[in-house]
């Protein structure tokens, strides 16, 4: 069964902390051995949505990171 979290498109709102959660979620569904085939492609494409979301958050926030380090060092 699809969950509302599964239906949420991913349009920036959803924070890592949320991602990793709905991921984590996922992953104890599949985990269960009881998923529908079309079920399991549902979750397979929200998960790779939010890899890429986590992803693309993590790469921010190593460049702010850089940024910082960079004129901490520059001063």
């Amino acid at each position: 069964m699809a969950t509302k979290k599964a239906a949420k498109a991913i349009d920036g709102t959803t924070g890592y902390a949320e991602a990793i959660g709905e991921l984590e979620s996922i992953l104890d569904e599949l985990e269960s051995n009881d998923v529908d085939v079309d079920v399991l492609a549902e979750h397979v494409k929200r998960a790779s949505e939010l890899i890429e979301l986590c992803r693309d958050r993590i790469g921010n926030a190593k460049l702010r990171i850089e940024e910082v380090v960079a004129q901490i060092d520059a001063d």
